[in-house]
């Protein structure tokens, strides 16, 4: 193996070992531009995917598209919530229009397929983390979020066809302050060597 090559894996492990989800509130631009969002879609795309069924789908919200989200969001908590503050809708609000690109992932499996639902929901999520690491290797901060809204079929129904449903919206640009790494799970309790029952 030549220094390139170790050099690029060393690359590509210090990208995987660096990448941390950055909160959407506190995101401040540049968004991608179209090139840059369009290879970061094409990149979440390569995902695990037994049978080749892309069991999931990004849906953009442009800029000029935040004021529409933003009623379908106040909707549906005046639906989910009649008496919700004015505190609440104004949080709606600020949600609709945070910075960065905008993707809603959803889940769309292929029902009634030889390959279960579970297994398709999984390739959804392995396409949603690829999105993140591509954001990341393109020098982007990326935050994954769910919340109420993912589980409003007023929202739903805004993105989803029948039988799928939203995995999360995921905001892409860039850190408002200094990120900080979170704690992660020591290696030991998430990870264990396979006992063999006993014969």
């Amino acid at each position: 193996m030549n220094d390139t090559m170790l050099n690029d894996r060393s690359s590509l492990l210090s990208l995987l070992e660096t990448r941390r989800s950055a909160k959407p509130r506190e995101m401040v631009g540049p968004s991608p531009s179209p090139a840059e969002l369009e290879r970061i879609l094409t990149i979440a795309a390569r995902s695990p995917d037994h049978g080749k069924l892309a069991p999931w789908r990004f849906v953009t919200i442009a800029e000029a598209q935040r004021d529409a989200f933003e009623t379908i969001l106040r909707e549906a908590l005046a639906a989910e919530d009649p008496c919700a503050s004015v505190a609440k809708h104004q949080k709606e609000t600020e949600f609709a229009h945070y910075a960065g690109s905008l993707v809603v992932l959803v889940s769309a499996p292929v029902e009634n397929h030889k390959i279960p639902v579970w297994e398709q929901q999984l390739a959804c999520g392995a396409a949603g983390m690829n999105l993140l690491l591509a954001a990341h290797a393109l020098g982007f901060v990326a935050g994954w979020v769910t919340g109420w809204r993912a589980y409003s079929e007023r929202v739903r129904g805004a993105f989803c066809g029948p039988g799928e449903r939203i995995a999360g919206f995921i905001f892409i640009g860039h850190p408002g302050r200094e990120m900080e790494d979170r704690s992660r799970p020591a290696l030991g309790d998430v990870a264990r060597e396979w006992e063999a029952p006993a014969a």
